[in-house]
């Protein structure tokens, strides 16, 4: 999952070398921490938080999957 946020971060940003993901894990959930340029903050983020909506959709339908949940917060 680490490496699809990356993936889709990396694709949206101008500055892909400084996309970062950390992921927390716990028992039943998963945090993972995206971390980008504060210039391209909005770009992941997106108009009215669109992009951002997307992405953690995503990752919810993904992770529900596997039978736990996940979060993430973009980070600058």
């Amino acid at each position: 999952m680490k490496n699809f946020i990356e993936f889709i971060a990396r694709a949206l940003v101008d500055s892909p070398d400084n996309v970062e993901v950390s992921e927390v894990e716990g028992e039943k959930t998963t945090v993972y921490e995206l971390r980008v340029a504060p210039e391209d903050l909005g770009k992941v983020i997106g108009r009215k938080g669109q992009t951002a909506k997307a992405i953690r959709t995503l990752i919810a339908a993904v992770s529900a999957k596997k039978g736990k949940r996940a979060l993430l917060e973009i980070l600058e």
